[in-house]
């Protein structure tokens, strides 16, 4: 690559980023907080320039599918390490870190797309078996981590015992690799939409596409590394509005999906709708597939209580989301209204956090 490529400040953010944080600088005051604040915000655009190079190069689906992985291993990271140094204090840590997310990917991300395509477009079209495919399986993992825990017997409240959440791991990580084996070869063209103009698109080489799916890992890294380091002063200044706490797990899982959520509404914007469709429904399917496994080992390694079903609200706001989601992707088209009703969802699901 040149030197004037490499100067870029997609390369510039994510080396600054990391020079910052390992700088000890961060938690120093205001306005270091918002110096860092300003590098996360430039690692997180770098990082959905890094992942359409990695994407043009690889081909769909497999360049949503990268980085949805990517984002999702980096999460699990996060909350693995949270809950093994939280100990008993963090035993809700997980259920609400993957409720936040997935409600964000469907309400906020999705309804984002579908009302900005539906404003430049008025309608936009995509596969609906995709859609389908997504949602059946999302839905079964759902059901199976987040609510069955609170109605069955062999452990009081809303726990799995061991061989409980061996089997759901089991039953997630087969629901999870089948999905990818239809996505990648059995029905790849479920989630494809076929290119009228594949003349126009820039193929990157190999070399610049293995430094740019470097640079993504290191600012996928970053950002969630810097969340985690501006939680502090996340949590004061949710503490000073008089909100609850777990406002601050939204505020991160959403800081953490930032990458995600601004490649998907890029794709919207130029009217690839299946893109964006691939993206944060298989952000959802992977973030929750593949997270909860990951901590029930831990969880069972470390003797670690793990609280997995949601409370009646948050039951409620789920089943709403899951049913309008399905709705709105059912005809195989969208409109602002759809967009519009998912963003209310949200705004719901939000305002419920703050005034329980």
């Amino acid at each position: 690559m040149r030197l004037k490529e490499l100067l870029h400040y997609t390369y510039i953010f994510p080396v600054l980023a990391v020079g910052y944080y390992f700088s000890g600088l961060m938690g120093g005051g205001v306005i270091n907080d918002i110096i860092a604040g300003l590098l996360l915000t430039g690692s997180v655009l770098s990082a959905v320039h890094h992942a359409e190079v990695v994407a043009h190069k690889v081909g769909e689906p497999f360049g949503t599918i990268i980085l949805a992985l990517c984002i999702t291993i980096i999460e699990v990271a996060l909350i693995i390490s949270l809950m093994v140094a939280g100990g008993d204090q963090a035993i809700t840590l997980a259920r609400d870190t993957v409720f936040a997310a997935v409600m964000i990917i469907l309400n906020g991300i999705l309804g984002i797309c579908i009302l900005v395509g539906g404003v430049k477009y008025h309608e936009q079209f995509f596969a609906r078996t995709s859609a389908t495919t997504y949602l059946v399986s999302i839905v079964s993992i759902l059901v199976l981590t987040l609510v069955l825990p609170n109605f069955t017997s062999s452990v009081n409240g809303p726990f799995y015992n061991e061989a409980q959440l061996i089997f759901i791991s089991i039953a997630c990580l087969v629901i999870y690799g089948v999905f990818l084996m239809v996505q990648t070869v059995r029905h790849r063209s479920y989630f494809i939409v076929p290119d009228e103009h594949p003349e126009e698109h820039y193929i990157p080489s190999l070399n610049k596409t293995l430094i740019s799916f470097g640079f993504l890992v290191v600012c996928l890294i970053i950002v969630v590394l810097m969340a985690k380091g501006l939680s502090g002063t996340i949590e004061g200044m949710v503490q000073s509005i008089g909100a609850p706490k777990s406002l601050v797990g939204v505020i991160i899982a959403g800081v953490v999906l930032l990458p995600e959520g601004v490649a998907a509404i890029r794709a919207a914007r130029s009217n690839q709708i299946q893109s964006s469709l691939n993206l944060a429904l298989g952000s959802a399917l992977a973030s929750i597939g593949l997270t909860i496994p990951a901590v029930s080992t831990v969880c069972i390694v470390y003797d670690i209580p793990l609280v997995l079903g949601l409370d009646k609200k948050d039951i409620i706001l789920l089943s709403l989301s899951v049913f309008i989601v399905m709705l709105s992707l059912s005809r195989g088209k969208t409109n602002i209204l759809y967009g519009t009703v998912l963003l209310v969802n949200l705004a719901a699901y939000i305002f419920t956090v703050i005034v329980p």
